[in-house]
């Protein structure tokens, strides 16, 4: 049994989480560069937290700019075995306004210029991705989200762009008539990533406006997202600590197998791995790679 430990990316707007008691701060260095910020490890009733903000003090990290393997590697070597991120996104849906909470559960992969994967040549690796959250997470947050009487929406399509501009009115169109539901600009290729890490992993996207395909909304203006951002702020921070203090003492398996991702995933014969790539993955995948350990070899 694994002994669950509750990670929290924040994302735009929430840049901290009050309420963590026994607090204490520390900056983790991975194979892969520095984090985003220093990780906060504390505890809510007796579950232990972790907290990252995804784009560090002040908001200075941009959505392309941010190390998401270092982020991803640096909170498995804190121990997160579930993974819930914070996100603004805007909507494609008229019935879901700014302000709305979205429990995403699928994505379309629209950028282009992050490192999508911790492995590569000298260990090469496929994981299953045919459903990238954690049912069981998810239906966490849904049950927190009924307890502090926060209304959140279940299921949808999010489409991560690059950034860091906004949609162009072409885009927020196709989208909308290809069926998705909200757009950002990082869930990929964290998603990826944390699947890669074996780390259960659940969104919750939350609406900031109507990106520009809505008549009455055609541009998106920064100064509304921000107000939309800091209105969404203490509803997002009271979820997380409800999720918190409800959670799971032991970690729950993933229907989705996220948290065994990895089994007959890494192709590369033993022989043929590279022992430097070999020795980044130490974190990430230590449970296939170590001496003993089942993979495909």
């Amino acid at each position: 049994m694994t002994r669950s430990v509750l990670g929290i990316l924040g994302g735009s707007g929430v840049y901290d989480l009050p309420g963590l008691e026994q607090l204490r701060e520390q900056r983790l260095s991975t194979p892969w560069g520095e984090p985003s910020d220093l990780l906060r490890f504390g505890r809510i009733g007796t579950t232990d937290v972790v907290f990252l903000s995804r784009h560090g003090p002040g908001h200075r990290i941009a959505p392309s700019g941010v190390n998401y393997r270092a982020n991803i590697d640096a909170l498995k070597r804190a121990g997160v075995t579930d993974l819930v991120s914070l996100t603004a996104c805007g909507s494609y849906r008229e019935e879901l306004p700014p302000g709305s909470f979205v429990l995403v559960d699928d994505f379309i992969d629209r950028t282009f210029g992050r490192e999508n994967s911790f492995f590569g040549n000298g260990c090469v690796a496929h994981i299953p991705f045919a459903h990238p959250i954690g049912p069981r997470l998810q239906e966490r947050i849904a049950l927190a989200a009924q307890a502090e009487d926060i209304m959140v929406h279940r299921g949808g399509i999010c489409v991560c762009m690059e950034g860091p501009q906004f949609s162009t009115l072409a885009e927020s169109n196709f989208y909308k008539a290809m069926g998705c539901d909200v757009v950002n600009m990082t869930s990929m290729p964290e998603a990826k990533l944390a699947r890669e890490a074996e780390i259960t992993y659940a969104v919750i996207a939350m609406v900031t406006d109507y990106d520009c395909w809505h008549p009455e909304h055609e541009k998106v203006d920064v100064a509304a997202v921000v107000r939309a951002m800091q209105a969404n702020r203490s509803r997002a921070q009271r979820l997380i600590m409800r999720l918190a203090a409800d959670f799971p003492e032991v970690h729950e398996s993933c229907p989705a197998g996220s948290d065994r991702a990895l089994d007959d995933a890494i192709v590369t014969a033993p022989e043929a791995r590279d022992p430097d790539l070999l020795a980044r993955l130490d974190a990430v995948a230590g449970r296939v790679l170590r001496p003993g350990s089942k993979d495909l070899s």
